[in-house]
């Protein structure tokens, strides 16, 4: 049976060759009556692939082959390969990381995250439904698991089980020698913040005898990793009050005093804007804030927050020491994070050197074609008085 033809404008055709797996609606010369989920054809001059069609929502088809519609064996190949590319984390010590990242992967709105024996898939788009009993089956026949569930969204309270058996709510992970709890029933995204483990990693050979401040602070991962790399004090700060309790638990699950940290449930920028009035200060500072942009529309307002963010932080921070900032948005690009972190550090009167840039990690790799995918920054630099 032959499928829907989507014909689209040939001034498309570098960048779908180029490989970008997206098809916005509104490049669409009439939108096709089709249910989402449908296989279809898509036709750009000398271009043609295969995607599913999404009747919602601003983009409108996925492009997942070039060559084929996929099948069970299609999916099966993607998960494999997907598999072997992280095999040097395997080799480390690390039980959990990200598995499939959709586009990066060849399967467009769908994640799967690794959890010790459990999978976690989460999906961006209700087209996924008609490949979804093929990946759990690939999935299970990679490796064994003892279960496959699934969350649709962070604002969801619980689960869906899809093959095997529902995690433990006390379930421990190991990450470069530590243990956290991974509650992958409820919080943001599928349990932990799994593409900062290397950046976390990172922030741990600067934080000896240093006091720490760590905003946005979640279930505490930079401020364990601070403390392991000898830190005197560390002050972990996260609205949610959950997650505060969580960090307390992550330092008692490794042996640390948590007794001998501050723990605080508030507003980030009201502590900084506090601290900033007390002149108290601290040798390292962390930020690694949500996303302040998540359409495009958004971008400039975003680079003001981070630019506010930046310099607040700043003016906590003594002369000489090192702030680790991060953004997580796609819509702001390592150009525009850089000139944001630049212009905090001219309204703070501070002199900032890059030490060190980083990305994302091997388990979340971007198409060269979908500059998209690319949404993690992360930098380390030292602030000076000018002089």
């Amino acid at each position: 049976m032959a499928l829907p033809k989507i014909n689209l404008p040939a001034e498309l055709s570098d960048t779908l060759k180029q490989g970008h797996p997206w098809v916005y609606r509104n490049t669409l010369r009439g939108a096709p009556n089709l249910p989402a989920g449908s296989w279809v054809r898509v036709r750009c001059g000398g271009y043609s692939a295969f995607g599913l069609w999404e009747r919602e929502g601003p983009i409108a088809v996925r492009i997942y082959s070039q060559r084929t519609v996929p099948d069970r064996a299609w999916v099966r190949e993607r998960v494999r390969l997907a598999w072997e590319l992280r095999s040097p984390i395997r080799a480390g010590q690390t039980d959990a990381y990200r598995w499939i990242y959709g586009e990066g992967d060849g399967l467009p709105a769908i994640v799967v995250d690794l959890y010790g024996d459990y999978a976690v898939v989460h999906r961006y788009a209700e087209s996924t439904e008609v490949i979804l009993p093929w990946l759990i089956e690939a999935l299970a026949e990679q490796t064994e698991l003892r279960g496959i569930i699934e969350r649709r969204s962070e604002e969801d309270s619980g689960i869906k089980v899809l093959r095997g058996e529902p995690p433990p709510r006390d379930l421990i992970v190991r990450e470069h020698g530590l243990q956290f709890y991974a509650n992958l029933f409820v919080g943001q995204k599928t349990g932990l913040f799994l593409d900062h483990r290397e950046n976390r990693h990172f922030v741990e050979g600067w934080s000896n005898d240093l006091r720490v401040l760590n905003c946005f602070s979640y279930t505490g991962g930079f401020s364990l990793y601070a403390a392991r790399g000898g830190a005197g004090i560390v002050t972990s700060c996260d609205i949610a009050a959950p997650a505060t309790a969580a960090a307390r638990e992550n330092f008692t699950l490794n042996g640390y005093d948590a007794g001998a940290h501050e723990f605080l449930s508030e507003d980030v920028f009201d502590l900084l804007e506090r601290y900033g009035q007390q002149n108290r200060r601290f040798d390292l500072i962390i930020l690694d804030p949500p996303s302040f942009a998540r359409a495009k529309k958004s971008r400039f307002a975003a680079g003001r927050a981070y630019t506010r963010l930046n310099r607040l932080a700043l003016q906590c921070l003594e002369p000489g020491g090192v702030l680790a900032t991060a953004s997580c948005t796609s819509q702001v690009s390592p150009q525009m994070f850089q000139e944001a972190i630049a212009e905090a550090g001219g309204q703070a009167g501070r002199r900032l050197l890059i030490l060190h840039e980083a990305g994302q990690p091997i388990d979340h790799p971007v198409a060269a074609g979908f500059p998209e995918g690319r949404y993690l920054k992360f930098m380390l630099l030292r602030a000076f008085e000018n002089v």
